[in-house]
């Protein structure tokens, strides 16, 4: 799992660090290009936090449940 967690956080950061700038670019030049590529990368965030939310919660279920069996 710390491989998931790992590579999970770097999915978000990937998403993040680009979404700020792009926030940042338009708040400076007033681009809607830009509000519009931040927003984008936002709401991709939002997917990846979730799923590695419920991935990681759905795994530890499913563990939580081969344990009881065995």
């Amino acid at each position: 799992m710390n491989f998931f967690y790992g590579f999970m956080a770097l999915v978000m950061a990937a998403t993040l660090v680009p979404s700020a700038v792009f926030m940042g670019v338009y708040v400076f030049t007033g681009a809607d290009e830009a509000l519009d590529r931040a927003r984008t990368l936002w709401n991709y965030l939002r997917v990846f936090t979730l799923l590695g939310f419920n991935i990681t919660v759905w795994g530890n279920v499913l563990v939580g449940v081969w344990h009881l069996m065995h």
